[in-house]
């Protein structure tokens, strides 16, 4: 039974308008724009096949990467929700090199959108869950048009960060910078409803996510931390972990937002020229931002993400988050891989397969 007393999107955006007295509401607008451009999409991906949106688009993104059907219609979509509101004086996309160009006599807002319009997509095929990822920032000469170097900015500074996701239900998770909200669509009503008021991440965990088809090109202290886990309940965590993979950052991030647990997807030697496979701008920022908002910790293995200084627009870092516990556990063996170490484990045995200079020779 749907309870009509949950608020809306538009009335938690109201309410936080609120505590900030001199806010004059573009930021509202532009979320909602947001808001409208995940429904959309959301009606996209439940269609697939039956409209003909599976499979690969022919072409090629800024990364490289093939792109989807769904990869191309998203990015239209959210550059058809967002350009005309007049809130913003930029926006940047996965899917192209450049800023975004805005149609020519619309008004310049404050604000940069920074997203990714269908993360995950090599799962659609699959049917496993997708999502949207976004970031807003105070654009540095608000009413002029943004140029590359504006959106260059830590993500200590975005005002606010979400996603959607796409599962057996679609819901919209949000920080404005006062904590993480979740917001479940209801497709009958067309609106999104507020479902988790205050989602926390709990601070422990005995669950981690990676992608171990790479384990033989991680640094020591990711081979450490991993074998750790593995070793369980007689090892030196003296626990039993799950580990889970899932090849989506959006589902990864939901499922610990809701339970708890560990993501990495650290830096590696697979390909030593590019530090990291995420993107900092559209991918760890804002999710970073949303787990720190929720009491996680989002770090480079080495240190908080939102602190780093972006120096291109698709600039791929390393990046760890989830629980706290876990996170810092992980820092410390970067920067100190003998701390807690009681007893060689066999991972840095020097007779062992995984020794280092094995892993890194290959």
């Amino acid at each position: 039974m749907f309870n009509i007393e949950r608020s809306t999107l538009t009335e938690y955006l109201i309410d936080q308008r609120r505590h900030h007295p001199e806010a004059t509401g573009e930021l509202n607008a532009l979320i909602l724009q947001v808001a409208q451009a995940c429904k959309a999409i959301s009606r996209a991906v439940a269609h697939g096949a039956l409209a003909d949106m599976l499979g690969d688009h022919g072409s090629a993104n800024v990364q490289g990467e093939q792109q989807k059907k769904l990869d191309v219609l998203a990015d239209g979509i959210f550059l058809r929700a967002t350009h005309w509101g007049g809130g913003l004086a930029g926006m940047v996309s996965e899917e192209n090199e450049a800023p975004i160009p805005l149609p020519a006599g619309h008004a310049r807002g404050k604000y940069l959108l920074v997203f990714d319009p269908l993360d995950g997509s090599s799962n659609i095929d699959v049917n496993v869950s997708v999502g949207s990822i976004f970031s807003i920032l105070r654009a540095p000469t608000p009413g002029e048009d943004a140029v590359a170097n504006d959106f260059l900015q830590p993500g200590t500074r975005q005002v606010a960060a979400g996603y959607a996701i796409y599962g057996p239900s679609t819901m919209l998770v949000l920080s404005v910078g006062t904590g993480v909200a979740g917001f479940t669509f209801n497709p009958i009503l067309g609106d999104f409803f507020l479902t988790h008021p205050d989602i926390r991440v709990p601070d422990s965990t005995r669950e981690f996510a990676i992608n171990a088809s790479n384990s033989r090109f991680w640094e020591p202290p990711v081979r450490r931390y991993v074998d750790e886990c593995l070793a369980g309940h007689s090892g030196p965590r003296g626990a039993d972990f799950n580990m889970r993979w899932i090849a989506s950052l959006v589902a990864e991030t939901h499922r610990i937002l809701m339970r708890g647990g560990v993501f990495l997807y650290p830096r590696d030697n697979k390909a030593p020229s590019r530090p990291g496979r995420l993107r900092l701008l559209y991918e760890c920022n804002p999710i970073g931002f949303i787990v720190e908002q929720a009491g996680g910790r989002a770090s480079t293995a080495s240190g908080p993400v939102l602190e780093v200084k972006p120096e291109a627009l698709h600039q791929r870092i390393g990046f760890v988050f989830g629980s706290r516990e876990e996170v810092e556990r992980v820092e410390t063996y970067h920067a100190d891989p003998t701390a807690g170490l009681e007893r060689p484990l066999p991972l840095f045995n020097t007779r062992s397969l995984f020794s280092d200079n094995h892993a890194f020779s290959q």
